[in-house]
């Protein structure tokens, strides 16, 4: 069973997009779920992240202060850095499990048949896009995703283009997929084109 990458940036509607796929029956493993797992308190990563950053980037709980860590690496691109070298192969070595590509693993029998999807921000920027063999591009203009992302997280139009300019350009991005969705439209419209590319995944896969 193929593995489909399913990427776009801050406030593209990834999200919304990997739904309808879901809809249809397909298995998601989503990044961004994968990335919160592995920071969970208990965790080893939790405890590197704390002895770096120090106490005060913990909850009184002991949970990750994502706000706070957040504050901190896109002020300080070293900090961002050194992040992403310990989480990134955590990380993807928690995708290939969920993602059933370990061949002595069998795999559900309700998956959809054809592919599975590994939704992911980070798909392009990092190792990950070694795991899938088509890309899919969720697309908005700039000033969609700095309008989405105001509207949703605690963020100023400020600091979501600090966010954008950190993930990769956006035409960078679209030359490297293989199916574009516009998600700049209504979502009956998008989900017309997720049923389209679904019955194009299926009958090639």
């Amino acid at each position: 069973m193929k593995t489909i990458g399913l990427t776009g940036g801050i406030g593209s509607g990834k999200s919304t997009v990997a739904r309808l796929f879901q809809e249809l029956g397909v298995h998601a493993v989503d990044a961004d779920d994968v990335a919160r797992e592995v920071v969970e308190p208990g965790a080893p990563a939790l405890a590197a992240i704390a002895d770096h950053f120090g106490k005060d980037i913990l909850q009184a709980d002991g949970a990750l202060d994502r706000a706070a860590l957040r504050s901190v690496i896109f002020e300080t691109p070293s900090e961002r850095d050194w992040l992403e070298k310990l989480l990134h192969p955590i990380i993807e070595e928690e995708l290939t499990r969920q993602l059933w590509i370990h061949p002595d693993t069998p795999a559900p029998s309700d998956y959809a048949p054809g592919y599975t999807l590994l939704v992911s921000p980070l798909l392009l920027e990092t190792d990950q896009h070694h795991l899938v063999e088509q890309v899919i591009v969720v697309d908005v203009p700039e000033s969609v995703q700095i309008q989405r992302t105001t509207a949703r997280d605690d963020n100023t139009p400020e600091q979501v283009r600090k966010i954008i300019d950190a993930q990769m350009p956006r035409n960078d991005r679209l030359a490297k997929a293989d199916i574009r969705i516009d998600n700049d439209r209504d979502e009956g419209s998008v989900r017309e084109t997720v049923k389209a590319i679904h019955r194009q995944l299926t009958e090639i896969g």
